[in-house]
């Protein structure tokens, strides 16, 4: 397990939207800098088409990217846990940073709608990555 540089995991329901452009945005952001994990509670089949357009339009690519579950060994492994609407779904483990980010879901909404989600996640993402260290701004 590394330990030269901070892990954050994004949890959300399906691992499809909000939870994937997190991690795309942390890890455009970071450059390798953060460990970046992401994972749902209960995986959909596929990342959210609207979601990879509107990821796609800034120069993120995350077409590639598969919903996965979130699992024990990443979240023990965590030291920041982002939660997404998630509710009560949401692993809870004492002692780890956790931040409950109430972002709008993107699905079913059309790109101009997700658009804002996705500088939302941006604008928190780049304030979260303040908060991980000096070297890492």
């Amino acid at each position: 397990m590394e330990t030269d540089r901070p892990t954050v995991l994004f949890v959300c329901v399906h691992n499809a939207g909000r939870s994937q452009m997190a991690a795309a945005w942390l890890e455009h952001l970071a450059r390798g800098r953060v460990r970046v994990l992401s994972g749902g509670s209960t995986p959909a089949a596929e990342v959210n088409p609207v979601a990879v357009a509107a990821m796609a339009e800034v120069g993120i690519d995350i077409a590639d990217r598969t919903p996965q579950p979130w699992t024990d060994a990443g979240l023990r492994s965590a030291d920041v846990v982002v939660t997404m609407g998630c509710g009560d779904a949401c692993p809870v483990y004492p002692g780890k940073r956790y931040e409950d980010w109430d972002v709008a879901d993107p699905h079913g909404r059309p790109i101009a709608q997700v658009r804002p989600i996705r500088d939302d996640i941006e604008r928190r993402v780049r304030g979260l990555l303040d908060t991980l260290g000096p070297d890492l701004e």
